[in-house]
């Protein structure tokens, strides 16, 4: 039964994409809408081309935030776009998009930022639950020893998923972090600052109510999840004895058709055989299905990244080379999933 026909209030989440991320963002959409009917994905478009793809595709509890839209109601944030790389202007959006969301629909008393590689095995409502005395809800990385070598230095918590609920609290945090995202979001580290992320770990000391969610199958991830112990079954996955809320499914890609890098590499870890089986099998079925309907709608918009797309010369040749030489390493430690 769905939390909306169960009797409970309909959820709201927002994220952003462009046309590159469009099967991942149909995925996560798919994914929150099959644990409740009621919720609804504000989805930021980043390009013209995914904007004109959802209106086309129509689907029901997706709502289409052109970024012209946005720009309008936040003209601080327009007014950065000159200044920053595109990832940092998308960072720089991060904040804003929910602020803008809160702003449009006054019936939203709960919104959770989500990252658009999220894919939801559970029913959200857990994660509500942990979050019922919550102004602000932020998710911890979690790192494994592997992992904080390699990338603690980026913040304690991962923007994957960011819950703000409609009262003083919640809205001054949120106002605080679009501020500061304003001020400086830069892909780099700079002291206690990098990019939308490390501003995070100033929550818990400037605002009341925040909660730092504890259950571990909430943003299971390449950096967490070689500490883990996955269970379960595909129709129902554990982590430690408990249902996986949802996964992270950052720097996921297609190597080739039917076969994906786990990224699991990236952070030390090796794929275990429950894991391939209970979530990353699943998730590129689910991605390769969405990515063969928009292709038979001439919607395609998967494959390379954008930054392999605008380069050449030398740095396309450093990006192939760099993009080979991951594959090899995730071949290597048996992180390859196919499909």
């Amino acid at each position: 039964m769905s939390a909306h026909a169960g009797g409970m209030k309909p959820r709201h989440y927002c994220t952003y994409f462009d046309h590159r991320y469009l099967s991942r963002g149909l995925v996560l959409h798919e994914s929150l809408r099959g644990f409740g009917a009621g919720s609804t994905l504000w989805v930021l478009c980043l390009s013209e081309e995914c904007e004109s793809a959802l209106r086309r595709l129509s689907i029901p509890g997706l709502r289409v935030v052109p970024l012209r839209e946005l720009e309008a109601f936040d003209p601080e944030l327009a007014a950065t776009r000159s200044t920053r790389s595109t990832v940092e202007y998308y960072f720089t959006c991060s904040p804003c998009l929910p602020r803008f969301v809160l702003a449009q629909a006054p019936e939203v008393e709960e919104l959770c930022y989500v990252d658009a590689d999220l894919c939801f095995f559970s029913d959200p409502e857990l994660l509500f639950a942990e979050l019922a005395d919550s102004a602000v809800g932020i998710t911890p990385h979690r790192f494994t020893p592997a992992a904080q070598a390699s990338h603690g230095r980026f913040g304690r918590y991962n923007v994957g998923l960011v819950y703000f609920r409609r009262d003083e609290d919640g809205l001054a945090c949120l106002q605080w972090w679009r501020e500061r995202c304003i001020e400086w979001c830069y892909d780099r580290l700079e002291g206690d600052r990098y990019a939308d992320q490390k501003y995070l770990e100033r929550f818990p000391e400037l605002f009341r109510r925040v909660t730092s969610l504890a259950h571990p199958g909430a943003n299971l991830a390449p950096w967490n999840i070689g500490a883990c112990l996955v269970g379960g079954t595909p129709e129902a996955p554990t982590v430690d004895g408990r249902p996986v809320l949802f996964c992270h499914f950052q720097g996921f890609r297609e190597l080739s058709p039917g076969r994906y890098d786990s990224n699991l590499g990236s952070y030390g870890a090796r794929l275990s055989e429950a894991a391939r089986r209970n979530l990353f099998e699943p998730y590129a079925r689910r991605l390769q299905a969405r990515e063969n309907e928009l292709r038979q709608l001439g919607l395609a918009g998967a494959g390379e990244s954008s930054a392999r797309r605008r380069a050449s010369g030398w740095r396309a040749h450093w990006l192939a080379w760099k993009s080979r030489a991951r594959a090899l390493h995730s071949r290597l430690l048996g992180n390859v999933v196919s499909v």
